[in-house]
C-alpha cells in the first residue's frame, strides 16, 4: 500500500508541476501575442480611439463655427444690399 500511495504521489506531483509549465507557457505567449499585435498596430499609424474622439470633436466644434460665420457673413451682405 506504501508504495502505491507514493505512486499516486508523484503522478500527483508531476500533474501539478505540468499544469503549472502550461500556465506559466500560456502567460508568455499571451504577452508575445500583445506584443505582436502592439508592433503591428503601430506599424500602420493607426490613431487610437481617444484620439478619433478628439479630432472628430474639433472637427464637430469647426462646421458648428462655420455655420455661425455663413449665418453672419450671409446678414451682412443682406444689410449691404
Amino acid at each position: 500500500m506504501q508504495t502505491r500511495n507514493k505512486i499516486m504521489d508523484d503522478i500527483s506531483q508531476l500533474m501539478t508541476n505540468a499544469m503549472g509549465v502550461a500556465q506559466g507557457a500560456k502567460s508568455e505567449a499571451d504577452t508575445a501575442m500583445k506584443s505582436l499585435m502592439d508592433r503591428w498596430l503601430a506599424d500602420r499609424n493607426l490613431v487610437t480611439r481617444e484620439e478619433f474622439d478628439a479630432v472628430r470633436a474639433m472637427a464637430q466644434k469647426a462646421r458648428e463655427e462655420n455655420e455661425t460665420l455663413k449665418a453672419r457673413l450671409d446678414a451682412l451682405e443682406a444689410a449691404a444690399k
